[in-house]
Order: structure tokens, then sequence, then C-alpha cells
């Protein structure tokens, strides 16, 4: 890196901690505290009671207070990054990045504690005082050996988690990978020469846990910088060093490398030689993970080693050896079931789910954070993502079943698969309101044809699709180009096998479409070669004839172009008295829960008419989710004080839906705030006939609709479920380019919910 990069690099980071205010890190409350009736239950006399609660029965402690969910991020800062011994102040913005990482990953909130104490066993008293106000400990950046006899004393006397994650977090996730850097080489722990350099607390913990996936102790070899590490040795020992001593009259790395299927470095820069990665075996296992320059740069060792199987610890090269795979994961499950510790049945599970989920297909969430790596399991890819939102669901609940089975949980999870889908639901916003909609679609049997099917996002939706419903995925495109694409983005699935294809170019069924597309539309100027050329080059008029000729049930089009000319071919083809556009709903899932808008795409100016249709379609899609509607029809103009413009139309819509009985709340016409605010609403028009916040919206210009909808994803992080085309049966949906493979998978299952399900 050039000297300019480095100082871009430097002003980037501290802007970074200094703006929009310093820190990382925030305190917020859990609970309203807005007037005399909350301070009195939040402090003095109500918290009385909890207190009381928890001197009774000290478990209620994880019941009425934050501390079953409260981790310690506990530091000296006698050993920093690459930074060594920089002091406790110091070392606070990388224990501040700690605890960020702790929830963002897996929603653990976290305090930073940064001790001025460099004697261990002063520090681990001031640790185990800490104990009744954390649920779990995390010793981090603690030089060796202070930090194993801080570990031993904590865990002893502590009944809770106490993890060092510099040692044991690195074991885990080098365990992971050398786990499956051993399936593509194909070679066994057993069987296999390790030779280590490093002797600190990274990397004895890491020559442990190799030992309890089966390596034998007399083949690891380990060196440091006073060379190999051999029985008589005084100088630079320690007990743990003791340990893997071997009887040998070799002296140096150069020369105990012979041979070697794994090297493992957690030392300094330039310590492998490119002339000792010669003397391995053939595929060389090298874990060169020191930081920030590693014991041997790949293209250094691959000019000797082609075949070699590199990992490091830089994230600027394939198989990045980070500890955030394994922290907040393991902590998660271990909270969950009260642990009392985490034991080496969690640490092996922990390493377990981390490497079966680098031999799975890659997630799109993780593939769209790392658009330019290369995501298949094998050499380039032995661990996953750290964004790869499936770590919580599938490493998490590893930690909490073995936990429970090696009897150190206090606290049973009785039904595993839902503790899984509830962590997902922490990571995938959508998950819990979509559950009524997957459910529906999982008892049906549809045939969904996407229309770009060529599409990376598409082709992982459809993957998803066969992974998570029963519905059938039909994909329109050139097989040639899905099947390359499938194998690029390490895809199971392939066109013809998996999915059925629609191939513009050469389909034996192309003359059934055209003439078909012919008949519908002949009397309205479309000659036969104008279909046939429709037919060839026009995918969303494709799956909408196939919808019509009932080789499909459902059409999803949209992730690319405009929404109004796909909606054009759609009612083309499915159009007709029964069938005809009502408008487009989105739902949009915020932090304080989910809010509807309409319409956002088909009408720009709706009449009262298509406004009334609009709210009937909303109510009638609202309740797939199982919610109650409460709608809004929402203008400048409020409860009648404005005699023209939106609020006209609004009120003639009313007017159209209080003709008929209606088994829905609707209420209108109003302002935004006074929608979303129950008790605004109760002073400006006390007789309204609708209680509480509203959750739909409905407004008269598309535009207002669609700058709401905007706005709510771009700055109140909102996430779109659709949007859902209301009035034609279900028979096609037309998303937007922004659209995500999740996002898809979410419409392929509204799509896959027979109209008989919601009326």
């Amino acid at each position: 890196m050039s000297d300019t990069s480095k100082q871009t690099l430097r002003e980037a980071a501290l802007f970074y901690h200094e703006n929009p205010k310093p820190g990382k890190l925030e305190i917020r409350a859990t609970k309203p505290l807005a007037n005399g009736r909350d301070l009195s239950r939040a402090y003095s006399p109500g918290v009385a009671e909890a207190c009381i609660e928890i001197k009774e029965d000290e478990t209620n402690a994880s019941r009425y207070t934050a501390r079953g969910n409260l981790v310690a991020v506990v530091s000296n800062g006698s050993a920093v990054l690459g930074l060594g011994n920089i002091g406790a102040l110091a070392s606070k913005p990388v224990m501040e990045g700690k605890a960020v990482l702790f929830k963002k990953f897996a929603n653990i909130d976290c305090f930073d504690i940064e001790v001025d104490e460099s004697d261990p066993e002063k520090l681990a008293d001031i640790v185990c005082a800490l104990g009744p106000t954390f649920g779990a400990i995390n010793l981090e950046d603690i030089k060796a050996p202070d930090c194993f006899i801080v570990e031993k004393l904590c865990r002893e006397r502590m009944n809770i988690p106490v993890f060092h994650d510099d040692q044991h977090g690195t074991a885990i996730v080098v365990g992971a990978a050398a786990t499956n850097a051993l399936r593509v080489a194909g070679k066994r722990f057993e069987d296999i020469k390790i030779v280590s350099t490093g002797g600190g607390a990274a990397g004895i913990a890491c020559l442990n846990m190799l030992l309890k996936l089966g390596v034998k102790r007399e083949n690891v070899w380990l060196c440091d910088i006073q060379g190999v590490v051999h029985k008589g040795r005084s100088e630079d020992m320690t007990p743990q060093k003791e340990e893997y001593a071997q009887d040998t009259d070799k002296r140096t790395l150069d020369e105990v490398i012979e041979g070697a299927d794994m090297f493992l470095g957690l030392s300094g820069p330039g310590v492998l030689k490119p002339e000792m990665v010669a003397k391995m075996t053939s595929q060389p296992i090298i874990f060169a993970l020191a930081n920030p320059t590693p014991e041997i740069m790949p293209d250094e060792a691959r000019a000797v080693a082609p075949d070699a199987i590199m990992a490091t610890g830089r994230s600027d090269f394939p198989n990045q050896v980070n500890n955030v795979l394994c922290f907040p994961f393991i902590f998660r499950g271990a909270l969950d079931v009260g642990a009392t510790e985490i034991n080496d049945a969690m640490q092996l599970a922990c390493i377990d789910g981390i490497a079966e989920l680098a031999r799975a297909t890659t997630s799109a969430e993780a593939a769209a954070a790392y658009k330019d790596e290369q995501l298949t399991f094998g050499r380039d890819y032995l661990i996953p993502k750290a964004f790869d939102p499936r770590l919580v669901g599938v490493v998490s609940a590893a930690v909490a079943k073995a936990a429970m089975e090696s009897g150190v949980a206090t606290r049973h999870i009785d039904d595993l698969d839902a503790y899984v889908q509830r962590l997902n639901q922490s990571v995938f916003k959508s998950a819990l309101l979509m559950r009524p909609v997957f459910a529906a679609a999982r008892a049906a049997n549809r045939r969904i044809v996407f229309a770009e099917g060529e599409d990376e996002r598409v082709l992982r939706t459809a993957q998803a699709v066969l992974e998570e419903t029963t519905e059938t995925p039909i994909l329109i495109g050139r097989p040639e180009v899905m099947e390359t694409r499938c194998e690029r983005f390490g895809l199971n699935v392939r066109p013809g096998e998996h999915f059925e294809v629609v191939n513009p170019e050469n389909d034996p069924r192309y003359r059934d479409y055209w003439t078909s597309y012919h008949e519908i539309m002949q009397r309205r100027g479309v000659s036969p070669d104008i279909a046939k050329a429709i037919m060839r080059t026009n995918s969303t008029a494709i799956g909408a004839v196939a919808v019509h000729r009932g080789e499909a049930d459902s059409l999803i089009c949209g992730t690319f172009g405009e929404f109004r000319w796909h909606l054009n071919y759609v009612t083309q083809v499915l159009g007709n008295d029964s069938l005809r556009p009502h408008g487009a709903l989105s739902l949009m899932i915020l932090e304080d829960g989910p809010l509807f808008i309409a319409d956002t795409h088909v009408w720009s100016l709706p009449t009262p008419t298509q406004l009334a249709e609009t709210v009937i379609g909303a109510a009638r899609h609202v309740r797939r989710f199982g919610i109650e509607p409460r709608i809004a029809l929402c203008s400048q103009s409020q409860f009648g004080n404005q005699a023209e413009g939106s609020g006209k139309r609004l009120r003639e819509a009313l007017a159209i839906l209080d003709s008929e009985p209606r088994d829905f709340v609707y209420e209108g016409e109003m302002n935004v705030d006074t929608a979303l605010d129950p008790e605004l609403r109760d002073r400006i028009f006390p007789n309204s006939r609708m209680d509480g916040a509203a959750n739909v919206l409905i407004f008269a210009h598309a535009d207002a609709a669609s700058g709401v909808r905007n706005i709510l994803k771009m700055r109140a992080d909102g996430l779109e479920v659709g949007p859902i085309l209301m009035g034609m049966g279900n028979k096609a949906h037309i998303v937007t380019p922004s659209i995500t493979a999740r996002g898809l998978l979410n419409m392929a299952a509204i799509a896959g919910t027979p109209v008989t399900h919601y009326g």
C-alpha cells in the first residue's frame, strides 16, 4: 500500500470514529419514559418489585433485566491487534468495535470495559466482581501468558461463560477452515504433520483445538522466535509451549518443515520462505495468519506450490480467518440456554456449523456483500463470509444444542426448529411477517414463472424456492447462460434438471406461444410477424402467455425496466372484465412494526373509484400477513378542511366505501401524522371510527405514495416486501429493479398462495 493510500485510509478511519458523534456505541432505553406513570414503573417505587423477584430467585435477573443478553468485552490493552501493549485507554476503540460486532451479527448488547491493571490475578478479581452485571464475559487482547491465568481464574470462580476470543475464537475459525481444507485436499486430521510458528495465546489454542479434532500430538512441531520448541529448552518457555516440546535435535523452521502437510502461522511477516513451502507435501495447507503482513504472501507460496490451499488474516485474499465468524454466534447460543460455560462440545459444534455452512450454497446476501469474489466451496472458499446471515441460525443453534446435551445449559429449548426460526427472524426482517404467507404457499403446489431468468437474483431465488417452498420455478432465458451463471455463483440448481426453462431462442412451444399472443392481440394492431418477434424478445410477454395458457400459475417480472412497461404486457395478456389492476401495495417493515403503502406504481392520479378499489384490495392483502387492517386515506386535507385537490377525490372514495358494509376499518381524509398518532387524531377529530395507529396508508397521488415508500427505505432502514399487484388474481406481480433475492423469494411466496386463500 502506498504512503498516500495509507494516509487516506488513516483519515477516513479517524473521521469514521469521530463523526457524527465520537465513538461507535450509544445506550438506548428499551421501555418508554414519557410520563409520571412510566417513571414510577421504571424507577421508584415500581423498580423494587423486580429487585424483590431477583432476590428470591437469581435466575429472574434474565427475566427482568438486560443481563441475559449482555456481554462484557474486557481488556487491559496489553496485546492489542498488531499494536502490542498500548494500554487500556488506547484499546478502547477496538473494544467498542467488538461490541458493535456483537450487536450487528447476533443482536447481543455489550459493554466494553477497559481495565488499567497489568497483574493477571488482580485483573481476574476485577472481572469476577463484575459477574452480577453480565450474562457472559469476552476477554480480549490480554498478553500471554497472563491471558491463560485470567481466563482460568475467572472460569473457576464465575458461573457464566468466560471466553478469551483471541485464543478460542481464532482456534474455532482455524478449526473450521482446516476441516474444509483437509476435505479439499483429501487428507485426514489423524494423518497430517503440522508445523506452527508462534507460541502465543492464539497459536497454542489453535494447536489444542487441532488435537481435539484428531491431530496427533507427536505430529505437531512448534516454532517460535527462538526456533523449534524442544525438550530441554529453557529460554522463553512457558508451560503451554512445554506441552508441544519435541525430543529432537532439529532447531530451525527450515529443518522441520520438510514433509509437513500444514503450516499454521501466528507469528510475523516473512517467516515462511518459498523454499520452505517447496519442501512441504503436495496440496500443502498454509494458514499464514499474521496481520497485517502474513508469514508468506499467497502469490509467493503458489509460485512454488500451485496447488497450495491458503488462508490469511487479511480481507483482500480468499479465506480470511476472522473471529467474527465465531464469537457473536457462540455467545448467542450460550446466552439463549443460560450456559454456565463455553465448553469443548460447544466449540466443536461451532466448528462444525461454520464448516458446514461454507460447503452449502452461498446466500444471496453474502454474494451481494462480496460481489467480486468467487463464493463456491473449494480451495479459495473454505469458510463462509461474515455477512452471511445464516451464520446466526446455523452456528448458534448448534452451540445451544451442544450446551444442552453436555449439561451446561440452565434453560432448555424444547423446539430447536422454532429457535432457528427466531434466530433467522433477527437477521431476516421479513421472516416473522412472511410466516403465514409461506405457510399458505407450502400448502399449494403452484408454478411460478420468472421473466428475467438469467438474472443472478432470480437464479438464487429459484434455488431458495426449491429449498424453502413447494413451488415449481420456471425461468425464461437461455439455458446455456443460466448453466454458466449457476456454476459461477456456486448454485446447486441447473436449468432443465431442477427447474423448467422457457428458451426464447429455441423452444418447441414457440409456435403455440406466438399464436396465443396473436389471438389475444390481433384486433389491437399486432400482426403475426409482430407476435413472433415479441415471443422471441419480450420475456414479460412470454411469461404472461405462459400463465394465460395455464402452464404457470403466476408471473414475477420487473427486475429491470420500468413498472408500467411491464404492466402494459401483463394487462394485455391477462386482463379481462374480472382481472384488472387495482393498485400496487408495498409492505414496509420498520423497526416499530409493519406499515403498508398504496398505490405506489399503478395509478399516477387515481380516480375516486380507483382509490376505493385500492382500499378494498389493500384490506384483503394485508390480512394475508395475519394483520387486521386499519386504513387511513392520506391527504394534505384533513377531514374536509380543503374543498379541492386530493382531499376531494378521497372524500368521494370514502363515499363509495361507505355505500356498502365493509369488514375492515378505514378513515380519512387526513394528514399522515394524524393517521399514525391516535392522540393527535383524537384532538382533531374525536369522533373518528379508527382506534390506534393506522397500519395502511392510501395516497391520492402515486408520487406521494412512492415518495413515502422510498424515504422509509432510505432513511428509516425500511425493508420492502412488494410491490404486490392487486386486482390481478395473483396471476402476476411486478417488482422493482432494486429488489434483492430475498425480496424475490418473498414475492414468490406471495405469488404461490392461491387466490382463494385471501379472497
